[in-house]
């Protein structure tokens, strides 16, 4: 690989698991394994045996006892191969003690595609390491936090192999690291909160701590001895290899910091490599291989500690969402309203994923539980969901970077998960985390380009300095977890599922509705003709009577009278009735209404029907409205009338119809003077055959008011009125523009 062309992105793609070279603290043969011969060599191994790398190239590997004057029976390490290529497996040979030229040595096996590795390096049997394994274990697991747990790791590891800085290194979930632990020497500068970015350990770097749980690296200032081969192009995969050189990048990386040597263990969690143990020393440091391992069982102890202790925090968090998703669908399938078994009870829709607040559109309202925007950014934002959303569920946790409309709001909702109920329906769920600010603190500015060295070199950067960088982040809140992000899919079905039988329920109510409306009809048919037939013949045959019998008295002809009265009544009352029917039944068709023609019309059939010039007729602007002509009339009839009737027994009967367009309606006022309604009787006025106590003299049937009501609501109106005891009403009716 050519250094000049090294950036911060092309060191994810170096090769660094065919490096062709090895550390030079010890020495490397390849053996095939089929004809068992020595094909390849790393150039060093004079500095060890009394034989040139290029004499062994060739070789049967079992002539390497006797070539490299090992004192150890001939043939011995050759079982040692075949033991473990029979096995598959060579845990339980290394690391196999030779001794060189009455120096300690072990021997380490491990395969690679069609060969098998041999390296040697030194046995210093330094570090009593096994004899310590128990205690620190101890020590480690001692700490009931996670914090804890990771501080006396990183001590107990110091305090076994000695190094000058031990530090916890967590990757993140994009790729940069932070050091969350840390125990050093007292003169060293503290790393601890320190954040390095993801090309300090490219990607394949990371894959190759999840095959090696350990790596040293003894002395960053040695050459790396070259690997020797014949005539094989194919490179060496040392991807097992614990002599395997390390990538220049890397070196200079290192020399950069001022460490000459270091140390890794790594740390697995669910199959992930969620960190890693860091030496550094400030001097060449070896370790040996058995000092390593035992390391290495350190290491996994710890990783198994870390998987049960999240994931016991996990499962806290776990039952404390399902519990509130349990209660939250007991709810909806008891509840009618889904709005209020989703945002109206103890548990929440806020609690199913450690959201601050929520927010529910449907039904064309935004309900709203915990923190959240106010209603206008939510529509803004509901909007742009509505636009944006292809899938199902979308959440991010820098919602602002998306939506800058959003930054005014950043405090409350940086972070979103949205579920699209209906898309059609325009039915959302919102759920909301505010922003965190982080300052992060980064061993120099992770964005400084690669700059070029006196030799010619790049030399990676941030690397040249590690002087401490901070950055500021903003619009981000605390991201999703998968958890979180599965529960609102979760609950997003069970909302689902519930409208849809609300739907079926709704279904069948109609179907019942439709029936009851034809059974209605049929009554309606019943009443006006079976009722109306007698009715006729009971006024004929009286007012006959009355204008044929000479003999009546002026009594008798007055009882007649009563009747045929009582008839005519009975015949209003039957018309009012079917009038009421039919406004429940009938389909609204708006248009734009001439309510200047509409309410003078009906002031004038209400004058001439109850001969009531006297009253004092006045009007003010009458704007136009949207509505049905044919209802709207009926409104201004019942209302106008009403006025004229409760206001003629005054002296000087006045009523004033106006209407004043204001922002968002046209609000219609009909005033009298007349007799008032008691203050008791507001809750009545509106209802079915009600009539106040003080019109019982007054010629009525109380249905009007109740057909006027059923009219404003079927065009989505308000209506009220003010009134006071023999001053008079004012009736309110406000249609929307």
């Amino acid at each position: 690989m050519n250094l000049n062309n090294v950036d911060l992105s092309n060191c994810d793609r170096e090769p660094i698991h065919i490096p062709g070279k090895v550390q030079s603290h010890g020495f490397l043969l390849a053996v095939d394994s089929e004809s068992l011969l020595i094909t390849y060599a790393s150039e060093n191994t004079k500095d060890y045996i009394a034989v040139e790398a290029k004499n062994l190239l060739g070789k049967p590997y079992d002539n390497f006892e006797e070539l490299a004057g090992l004192n150890i029976k001939s043939g011995q390490l050759l079982q040692m191969i075949h033991l473990g290529g029979v096995k598959k497996d060579f845990g339980s040979i290394n690391p196999y003690p030779v001794q060189i030229d009455e120096a300690d040595f072990y021997m380490i096996i491990s395969a690679s595609g069609k060969s098998f590795l041999i390296e040697f390096e030194a046995a210093t049997l330094e570090y009593d390491i096994q004899n310590q394994i128990g205690k620190s274990v101890s020590e480690i697991l001692g700490g009931k936090s996670l914090k804890s747990l990771l501080h006396n790791t990183a001590k107990e590891i110091r305090d076994i192999i000695h190094y000058d800085r031990v530090m916890i290194y967590k990757f993140l979930e994009d790729g940069h690291g932070e050091v969350i632990a840390e125990v050093k020497n007292d003169d060293l500068e503290p790393f601890y909160g320190l954040h390095y970015p993801a090309s300090d350990i490219p990607k394949q770097a990371r894959e190759l701590y999840k095959l090696n749980y350990t790596r040293i690296i003894a002395d960053v200032n040695t050459e790396s001895a070259p690997i020797l081969t014949l005539e094989i192009d194919e490179p060496l995969d040392l991807t097992h290899s614990v002599l395997r050189a390390v990538s220049p990048i890397h070196i200079q990386y290192l020399k950069n910091m001022g460490v000459e040597s270091s140390f890794s263990i790594s740390l697995i969690a669910h199959g992930e490599l969620w960190g890693l143990i860091a030496c550094h020393n400030y001097s060449p440091k070896f370790i040996d291989y058995k000092a390593r391992e035992g390391s290495a069982l350190i290491g996994k102890i710890v990783s198994s500690a870390l998987e049960y202790r999240e994931d016991e925090e996990h499962e806290q968090q776990s039952t404390s969402y399902q519990l509130a998703m349990s209660l939250i669908s007991l709810h909806l399938t008891k509840d009618e309203d889904l709005v209020s078994a989703l945002t109206g009870q103890e548990y929440t829709i806020k609690d199913i994923a450690g959201a601050s607040g929520a927010a529910v559109l449907y039904d064309n309202e935004i309900s709203t539980i915990g923190v959240t925007p106010n209603q206008q950014q939510l529509r803004e934002l509901f909007d742009w969901l509505k636009f944006t959303m292809d899938d199902a569920i979308y959440y991010t946790h820098r919602l602002p970077e998306v939506f800058p409309s959003a930054k005014a709001y950043k405090e409350v909702g940086s972070g979103i998960i949205a579920a699209m109920v209906s898309k059609d329906m325009d039915e959302i769920v919102v759920w909301f985390r505010p922003e965190q600010i982080t300052e992060i603190h980064w061993a120099g500015n992770p964005e400084k380009p690669v700059v070029l060295s006196e030799n010619g070199l790049m030399n990676l950067s941030p690397r040249n300095s590690f002087e401490t960088f901070s950055q500021q982040v903003e619009n981000t809140a605390l991201k999703w977890t998968k958890t979180e992000v599965s529960n609102v899919m979760k609950l997003r079905e069970k909302i689902i599922n519930t409208i849809n039988k609300k739907a079926g329920e709704i279904r069948i109510l109609n179907e019942r509705l439709r029936r009851a409306y034809e059974e209605l009809d049929t009554f309606s048919y019943t009443i006006s003709h079976d009722l109306r037939t007698p009715l006729t013949s009971i006024k004929s045959y009286t007012e006959l009577v009355i204008m044929s019998n000479k003999s009546l008295d002026e009594q008798g002809k007055n009882l007649l009278k009563r009747v045929v009265a009582g008839a005519d009544k009975m015949n209003f009352l039957i018309n009012e009735i079917l009038k009421l029917a039919r406004v429940g039944r009938a389909e609204v068709e708006f248009a734009e209404l001439d309510m200047d023609k509409i309410v003078k019309d009906s002031a004038a059939e209400a004058i001439m029907a109850m001969k009531a010039q006297k009253v004092s007729l006045t009007f003010g602007e009458l704007p136009s409205i949207m509505g049905s002509p044919v209802l709207i009339s009926q409104i201004f009839s019942n209302l106008i009338g009403n006025a004229v009737k409760y206001s003629l027994v005054k002296e000087h009967p006045a009523v004033h119809i106006e209407g004043v367009k204001e922002e968002e309606e046209v609000v219609y006022k009909i005033q009298d003077n007349g007799i008032g309604i008691d203050i008791g009787h507001r809750d009545k006025v509106f209802e079915l055959f009600k009539r106040m106590e003080n019109v019982k003299d007054i010629e009525g049937t109380g249905v009007g008011l109740a057909i006027v009501k059923r009219i404003v609501e079927k065009h989505n109106a308000r209506i009220w009125f003010e009134s006071e005891l023999e001053v008079g009403t004012i009736f309110y009716i406000a249609f929307k523009i």
